[in-house]
């Protein structure tokens, strides 16, 4: 008998999205959903694919991830998001594989993103791999926010199939997503002893655009391209302004001590 594989998903306010997400992984043996207490119709839209749906309160990207992976009964996980889908040929692949004798301990595979009506190939956004699949027992998640990630302490395989991502509803979203992802990284940054400059605040975010736009062929994916350099480069330049901007609230404060 071949090893059963759980699904696991992290959901907040995501009725226009799961759906589609859970019928790209019905064939699986096992879905958990962990909802953190959505205001639209996310937890029904759950229900109707799995009796496995919880109500909790947001913990934190790292700690949501790890809760709703010991919630899994089965030795395997995929953890996918709710705005994404695994294709035919992915999931032709994952059955494939003999998990039961399989030396290694998780396995990574492409995401390919949806954006501004198109798939982008280029652009540092392709092909993103991520560690999705993997042995519960043997891997666990780590990282910083709001970029959790799966530890592999053993030996990581790599698949070909792409896991889709339509990443962002419009630019509105694209922008908002990325002003709080500058501000959850500075935290941390600051957490974790990094220090704000000028050269971090002028030469870090040049670097992303040139990096993206041309080292990583972002002008073949063409408008898309370019918004996404110069979105991603203004990210860069909003985590260390504000980086830099908690570093000196606690040299007041300090100083006001």
């Amino acid at each position: 008998m071949a090893a059963k594989i759980s699904i696991t998903v992290r959901t907040f306010n995501e009725e226009q999205n799961l759906r589609e997400c859970l019928e790209s992984v019905r064939w699986a043996d096992e879905i958990i959903v962990v909802d953190s207490c959505s205001t639209d119709s996310t937890a029904s839209i759950a229900r109707e694919f799995t009796d496995k749906v919880i109500l909790r309160p947001w913990a934190g990207h790292i700690v949501t991830s790890q809760f709703v992976t010991d919630q899994a009964s089965n030795l395997w996980v995929f953890s996918i998001d709710a705005d994404e889908r695994i294709t035919r040929e992915l999931r032709d692949e994952i059955l494939a594989i003999d998990l039961d004798s399989t030396l290694f301990d998780a396995f990574e595979m492409p995401r390919l993103h949806y954006f501004m009506h198109r798939w982008i190939h280029h652009s540092g956004w392709y092909p993103d791999r991520n560690i999705r699949l993997f042995r519960k027992d043997h891997c666990y998640w780590d990282g910083y926010a709001p970029h959790d990630k799966v530890q592999v302490p053993g030996k990581l395989g790599r698949l070909k199939g792409d896991l889709l991502h339509y990443i962002y509803r419009d630019l509105s979203h694209f922008a908002a997503t990325k002003n709080s992802y500058s501000t959850l990284t500075a935290i941390d940054h600051n957490r974790n002893g990094r220090r704000a400059n000028l050269l971090n605040v002028t030469l870090r975010p040049l670097h992303a655009f040139i990096s993206r736009y041309f080292v990583r062929l972002g002008f073949l994916d063409g408008l898309a391209g370019f918004v996404i350099a110069v979105m991603e480069a203004h990210c860069v330049f909003m985590k260390y302004l504000k980086l830099y901007e908690i570093q000196h609230k606690l040299m007041r404060f300090k100083e006001e001590l």
